[in-house]
This record gives C-alpha cells, sequence and structure tokens, in this order.
C-alpha cells in the first residue's frame, strides 16, 4: 500500500494523491465508507437510482442510437500500456500547466449545463472542489448558477474557464463575456457543435428539457443585464412574475443558448477580439474540433488551443472516435496549438491514453455530474480525488514518473478496425 512515510511525498508539488487507497481501505475501521462505488458502470446505476428521471435522462442520453458514444470508449481500448520496470517512481508528480496556470494533474472538470437536475447545490459543487483540488474547472453557459456565484464557490485555488454558446444578440453575447472575464474566468472556450441539441429519444420521449419547465433560466441568464434589457424592450414578459417563468426560460435557451442558428469562420474573429479585449489578452479556444481541416483553420486564424471532442457523443450519432480524430489532429497541428481532449474519460488509463496521444491536457464530464447525482459535494470530491489517485498508482505501477515520459511509445496501438460495444450499458 501506499506508505504514508513514502519519501515522493516531500520531493512532489501536488499530494500523494495515491494515498485516498489507503484511506479507503483503512475506514471500516473507523466506520467510514465512501458514498459509491466509482467503478464507472456501478456509478453509473447508482446516478440511475437516485437521479430523477429528467436528471437521468439528460445526463446519460446520447445522440441517436448511441454510436459515438460506443465509438469513443471502444478507441480507448484498441491503446494499451507498455509498462517499464524498475523505474524510480519516488519522485513522480502529476502537476503540470494549462495557459501558463499551475494545476495539481492534466485533468479538469468539463463544461457541464444545468447542474441543478442532478443536485440542488448545482454548479457550485464541482467548482468548489475543482478549486480545492487545485484543479481546473470550466463553467457551461447553460449553467443553472451565476456566473459569479460559482466564481465565488470556485475560490482562487485554480484557474477556471468560461465555456460560451455564441448568442446571436451581440450584446447578451459581450454581457456573458464580460461577466465571466470580470469574475477571474482565465480563458474563454467556444463550443462549436451544438448550435441546437442532437437528437436524443429519451429526451424527446420525455420532453425532457429543463429551461423549458421548472429550471427555467437559471441564474446565469436571470443574472445577465443584457438578456433583461432584451426583456424590458421587449415587453412581453416579466423575469420576476412566476406565470412567466417558462417562458423566460424558453426565451433564454432559445434566442441565446441552443438556438440553432450557426455561425461559421468569418465571424470569429469579431468574438476572438472582444474576448481579448474585454480579458486583457487572455486565451481563447474551440471546443468541439474533431477534422484535421478544422485543426489547421484554428491555428490559421490565431486561436490559442483546441478541445478536441464530439461532446461526448451527445451531438452527431454514428461520428469519428474522439480519440481517433486526436491521433490525426495531433499529427497535424500538435506543434502548433494547445491541444486537449475531452469525451469518454473513464479512468486513469483513459487519461494516460489520451495524453500519449498527444493531448496536454483532458476533460472529464460523466464521471463527475454522476457523482453529483449520487452524492453530491462529497460525491464529487470522492470520484475525483479517485481518478487521481488512480492515475497516480498508475503512474507508479506502470513505471512513468514524470508526464513529459508519457508519448506514444508508452502504447502498443492495434490497428483501426470494426469494435463493437459487448453491451448497451456502457458508462
Amino acid at each position: 500500500m501506499s506508505n504514508p512515510e513514502n519519501p515522493n511525498i516531500s520531493q512532489r508539488s501536488t499530494p500523494q494523491w495515491a494515498l485516498y487507497q489507503r484511506e479507503l481501505f483503512w475506514a471500516p475501521n473507523e466506520g467510514k465508507h465512501p458514498p459509491f462505488n466509482t467503478d464507472p458502470d456501478k456509478l453509473r446505476a447508482t446516478a440511475k437510482e437516485r437521479l430523477s428521471l429528467s436528471g437521468w435522462h439528460y445526463a446519460s442520453c446520447n445522440a441517436g442510437l448511441s454510436w459515438t458514444h460506443y465509438a469513443n470508449r471502444q478507441a480507448f481500448y484498441r491503446h494499451q500500456i507498455i509498462p517499464r520496470m524498475l523505474v524510480d517512481t519516488d519522485k513522480r508528480d502529476t502537476a503540470t500547466t494549462i495557459f501558463g496556470h499551475r494545476v495539481s494533474a492534466p485533468i479538469g472538470f468539463a463544461p457541464i449545463g444545468i447542474n441543478r437536475i442532478y443536485h440542488a447545490t448545482g454548479e457550485l459543487s464541482p467548482a468548489k472542489v475543482a478549486g480545492e483540488l487545485g484543479l481546473l474547472y470550466c463553467l457551461s453557459s447553460a449553467g443553472s448558477y451565476s456566473i459569479e456565484d460559482v466564481a465565488r464557490a470556485n475560490g482562487d485555488g485554480s484557474p477556471r474557464f468560461y465555456q460560451l454558446y455564441w448568442s446571436h444578440d451581440d450584446a447578451v453575447a459581450l454581457s456573458m463575456l464580460k461577466r465571466a472575464a470580470d469574475n477571474g474566468f482565465s480563458a474563454c472556450l467556444l463550443t462549436t457543435d451544438t448550435w441546437q441539441l442532437g437528437w436524443r429519444h429519451d429526451d424527446a420521449a420525455h420532453g425532457n428539457y429543463a429551461f423549458y419547465h421548472e429550471h427555467g433560466a437559471g441564474d446565469l441568464g436571470l443574472n445577465d443585464p443584457a438578456f433583461l434589457d432584451s426583456l424590458k424592450e421587449a415587453k412581453k414578459l416579466d423575469p420576476e412574475d412566476p406565470k412567466d417563468k417558462y417562458r423566460v426560460g424558453a426565451d433564454w435557451i432559445d434566442r441565446h443558448i441552443w438556438h440553432g442558428q450557426s455561425f461559421s469562420w468569418d465571424r470569429l474573429p469579431w468574438l476572438m477580439e472582444n474576448w481579448k479585449r474585454l480579458s486583457g489578452g487572455k486565451p481563447f479556444a474551440l471546443k468541439g474540433i474533431q477534422s484535421v481541416a478544422d485543426a489547421k483553420k484554428a491555428v490559421e486564424m490565431g486561436v490559442d488551443g483546441i478541445v478536441v471532442s464530439n461532446h461526448a457523443g451527445r451531438q452527431v450519432d454514428g461520428a469519428i472516435a474522439s480519440l481517433d480524430a486526436l491521433e490525426k489532429i495531433v499529427d497535424a497541428v500538435g506543434d502548433k496549438i494547445y491541444i486537449m481532449y475531452d469525451s469518454g474519460i473513464r479512468g486513469g488509463a483513459d487519461v494516460f491514453k489520451a495524453l500519449a496521444l498527444g493531448a496536454k491536457f483532458v476533460f472529464v464530464g460523466r464521471l463527475w455530474v454522476y457523482a453529483l447525482g449520487s452524492g453530491g459535494e462529497e460525491g464529487v470530491r470522492h470520484v475525483m480525488k479517485s481518478l487521481l489517485a488512480d492515475f497516480d498508482i498508475l503512474m507508479n505501477v506502470a513505471g512513468y514518473p514524470d508526464l513529459k515520459e508519457i508519448g506514444r511509445d508508452a502504447l502498443d496501438s492495434m490497428p483501426k478496425g470494426a469494435y463493437f460495444p459487448s453491451t448497451l450499458e456502457m458508462a
């Protein structure tokens, strides 16, 4: 087991994450038990049991027949880690930097909206835990809590990014960016793959669209001065009138978040320039890149970073696995732009493989959402500490003490082929 007197503890800049394993093994002696099992399949089952039907469907639904979701998971199986023995791992560390900000691991909280449908504390819990652990937190502009409240919950212990769904109302788009910049968000991630939600059978079957129902516009929208001005000018809806709650929610989501109206590359300079102006030159990145051509275009446009992501299989059914896209994009532009990865991360080995294939940083989504729905703040803390322990232990037992040593020669990769899921209940 991890020795609490291990010399590595004093030689690293981050906590000895592996000691969480020891803590859990000792816990029964003190009558303590974790809030749930962190095995992804078992955690998924726990979330299904504890969440409301609407919360469960929104957390678990994928586009169409879920083939992109399956492809994401299957792609990880194609790559196998090659352990190295008799390597000195007593000096290992998980710390890294992203856009000049130090973080305790190359792992961050992916932006996910409407967190109140999973737990009453919504985005406040993951934001707080991210700050405690020194991890990057990214707030979705489809969030439940306000930008300001989330920033306060996150604190000053780690960087935070703001993910933008781009409103066609310039005043609202600029208002969101200004609020993010004023509240310490150190980068903007523009999501490029979700002008509207993909077709998700369970959500459609149950009319499961929180903004049209009890959730309404949420605090993020209801605290936006430009949005409130637009309602006042229209003189049709009163955000303070309970009778207008659903229609106000619909106005926010339909006109400013998932509005169904696309943007194109020629409009991007305007957004980049305004974010840089409002934030004092902070980084701007694109989320949702899957093609080499788009990655090259991002470089050409002067974008600071890209997130290789297919929205966890929730937008385009039958699409390329995000991990397969990562390989090609890294080969094409890996030395020209900061590349992050998202979609399908479920454990420390997945983090390792994405880094080995050229990502500098990875985002985790469903793991912490299922944990939030299963155990609130305690659940989020448990699943993220477990993931950090898993990754730290993997570096130790596989013989990779330095993140810089995790490259393609650390993997034995099988040829790309047709891999089908063994179960339709894949986490």
